[in-house]
């Protein structure tokens, strides 16, 4: 069940992706993280993206500041300079004092220096602007990154048209993220001419990942970080694992490529 060409060149994920960066071993979704997972061997890092209150994209998963920093306050009420005033790192371990929240530009700029590749996930918090967050964010990735290290990815069907209308299938892979894929996930790739399908691994069925890799669809995994349950998943089609501590693979003989 192969679905029509999109038109998009190939490209080489790895088998294992760090989740916010190598979140398992410093503050995710971090400059810190991102060097983390670097040291250690990993290629792609996996990173949330939203909009400041003042419009400025930072890399970050919640709505607001409290559980990761030692602030409070929600992204849509604050500036670049308010929330760079928080530690987001002193809660994670005493060794990330003072580290501050990131600007995407500042993300790209490292993932550039540093050879690495990047599934940026739109995160489009309730009564956010889906196409403010595409709008600001893709035009810098693909400004930095070339096509082969860049992957964008969202729960958000809107935050994805929007991508896709700044960009072709030749240009920008797209991935759907779902807890469980649906009925009908082909008429989705097919709309968005998406490269990739991200799902929940605790909740994906063996019959819908065979089908989606006959396909020719990259199925990329979420959050996984137990390698001896996750083992027969390889045989269903996965392409990639995005996971907290990949290094657990690593030691259970999982190689990236």
């Amino acid at each position: 069940m192969a679905l029509p060409s999109m038109n998009r060149p190939p490209m080489d994920l790895p088998r294992l992706m760090a989740h916010r960066g190598l979140s398992a071993h410093a503050p995710e979704n971090t400059l810190a993280a991102i060097r983390a997972a670097h040291a250690a061997g990993f290629e792609w890092v996996e990173l949330d993206v939203q909009l400041l209150g003042d419009g400025t994209p930072v890399i970050w998963h919640d709505p607001g500041m409290r559980r990761c920093s030692n602030g409070r306050g929600k992204l849509t009420k604050l500036r670049l300079e308010q929330a760079r005033e928080f530690d987001v790192g002193a809660w994670f371990a005493d060794g990330f004092r003072d580290e501050r929240i990131a600007t995407l530009d500042e993300a790209l700029s490292l993932l550039d220096e540093l050879n690495m590749g990047l599934n940026l996930e739109l995160k489009v918090a309730r009564g956010r602007d889906p196409e403010a967050l595409a709008e600001s964010a893709i035009p810098r990735l693909l400004e930095v990154l070339p096509y082969e290290r860049r992957l964008v990815s969202s729960f958000s069907p809107a935050s994805l048209e929007y991508a896709r209308g700044l960009a072709d299938a030749s240009q920008l892979a797209l991935g759907i993220l779902y807890d469980s894929i649906p009925r009908g996930w082909e008429k989705e790739v097919s709309q968005l001419q998406a490269f990739s399908i991200h799902a929940d691994w605790k909740r994906l069925k063996e019959k819908r990942a065979r089908q989606i890799h006959e396909a020719g669809v990259a199925l990329l995994c979420y959050t996984a970080n137990d390698p001896i349950a996750f083992d027969k998943y390889w045989e269903w089609g996965v392409t990639t694992v995005i996971s907290d501590d990949p290094g657990r693979f690593v030691a259970a003989g999982i190689s990236q490529s």
